[in-house]
């Protein structure tokens, strides 16, 4: 039985679908005023997997995540760049499905955007406000009341009375409470703005996922995801207004992705230490990356460093060397790999401990392909089948092999821009003339060449079939 680390209780709990056979899972996306960055590219990764893994056990998902396309952020860029906010998210929608498909972040069910919920967003608002648990300030805007809520703070495990106590002395001269958060807010002038009940304005934040999830899951549903940082007080906002209006659960299991690390720092803009996908995929193969996303469990901070990027390499280039010259059986027969992999995952997406499982078939299969090569097409094919699950090895083992990104670092003695001019054919040509060479025993020529081509992270291969050649 799959177990899942639930945030709202601090244990691991087993999945038990409201619906039997069917989770509907809810994950907060980006908020689209600017490129998609690594810790995007963590959490949506983590959550790729687990929607995987879950259809993989045989589960129908029902997988929602949300896109924030207004936002205190994109109308002050939209504003900052003198365009229509409307082209300013146009282009990061259009920009983060670009980042997701590279990297293999498959499409969920439903990707909603906020601007097309405002008439279930008002209605929920209507019903807080009816309710008691909101109320319209003095300024126009619509507040929640969090002393209403009896149970507000579970889920980050914060008490009221220590938030305020933590507020800040400038308080909000309109809301009753200093912890209230706003539902509604009024417009500004030359802000977008929708007409509503408590006059023309647009949705807060918190108020827009509450509306989505219910809207396109329910009222009471299996999983709720996104990071870390969302934890409070985003989340805990969304279980305050949502079970205020619907007076059910919500959602039963919490699932929060731990941050990513620069080098053993916080990542942010001013250390300089900020990367967006963009920055990093022209050097740097998005499968490495994926690699390297998964080579941590989801729930523990990630440190984003060349070494760790460098191992990520290093272990796909072992697994598709293992693959290299063995085609895989056209039908996959589990063995004692994907019995352990299937352990390894059902501990909470234990995603570190399920590449040791991959490592070791590939282990295996080096040793197959000598030993026993009847046996190495069976090995060959669980090996893609499990790495499937979490969306890794999706290359021909010799196209990984001989394939680099622009840009990229390719061994030493030779920068990445010189050996970037040397071209798979002008490789293919220097092999053929090596292979003349020793062809003619001459051995002096042949080392040259060889030399050569490690000089631009080329390395030659001489074995009994041959040789060949694979970028280091």
């Amino acid at each position: 039985m799959i177990e899942i680390h639930n945030s709202l209780t601090g244990r691991k709990e087993p999945l038990q679908p409201i619906e039997p056979g069917h989770v509907r899972m809810y994950v907060c996306g980006i908020t689209v005023y600017d490129y998609c960055h690594v810790g995007h590219a963590r959490s949506n990764v983590a959550f790729d997997v687990v929607r995987r893994y879950l259809r993989y056990r045989g589960y129908k998902v029902t997988h929602v995540r949300n896109i924030t396309d207004i936002d205190d952020k994109i109308i002050a860029r939209a504003a900052e760049n003198g365009e229509p906010y409307q082209a300013l998210t146009a282009r990061f929608i259009e920009a983060m499905h670009e980042d997701f498909a590279a990297l293999g972040i498959e499409t969920p069910e439903h990707e909603p955007r906020a601007t097309d919920y405002i008439p279930q967003i008002i209605a929920m608002i209507s019903t807080l406000i009816e309710k008691g648990y909101a109320y319209v300030a003095a300024d126009g805007d619509v507040m929640y009341s969090v002393s209403r809520f009896a149970d507000y703070g579970r889920l980050s495990g914060r008490k009221l009375a220590d938030l305020r106590a933590g507020a800040r002395v400038e308080v909000d001269a309109a809301k009753r409470d200093p912890l209230d958060f706003v539902l509604w807010k009024r417009a500004k002038p030359a802000e977008p703005a929708w007409d509503s009940p408590w006059g023309s304005g647009r949705p807060g934040w918190h108020i827009e996922c509450s509306a989505m999830s219910v809207a396109l899951l329910g009222t009471h549903f299996d999983l709720h995801g996104g990071g870390m940082d969302l934890k409070f007080p985003h989340h805990e906002n969304e279980i305050a207004q949502t079970c205020a209006a619907c007076g059910t659960a919500f959602v039963n299991t919490w699932l929060h992705n731990g941050f990513v690390r620069v080098d053993d720092e916080k990542m942010s803009k001013s250390l300089g230490n900020f990367f967006t996908i963009r920055d990093v995929l022209p050097r740097l193969r998005p499968e490495v990356l994926r690699t390297f996303v998964l080579s941590s469990q989801y729930r523990g901070p990630i440190n984003y460093s060349e070494e760790n990027l460098s191992l990520a390499d290093g272990l796909l280039e072992r697994w598709y060397l293992a693959l290299r010259g063995v085609t895989p059986a056209p039908a996959v027969t589990p063995g004692q790999a994907t019995e352990r992999f299937i352990l390894a995952m059902d501990d909470d997406f234990n995603t570190p401990e399920a590449m040791a499982v991959i490592s070791g078939l590939a282990r295996e299969l080096n040793t197959a392909k000598v030993a026993s090569p009847a046996e190495a097409p069976r090995l060959a094919a669980e090996m893609r089948s499990l790495a499937a699950v979490l969306g890794l090895l999706e290359v021909e083992a010799e196209l990984w092999l001989k394939s680099r990104p622009a840009g990229a670092p390719l061994g030493s003695g030779e920068s990445g821009e010189a050996a970037a001019t040397l071209s798979v054919a002008e490789i293919e040509s220097r092999v053929e003339a090596r292979r003349a060479a020793r062809a003619d025993r001459n051995w002096a020529e042949s080392d040259r060449i060889r030399d050569e081509l490690a000089a631009h992270g080329v390395l030659v291969e001489d074995g009994s079939k041959g040789t060949g050649w694979r970028y280091r």
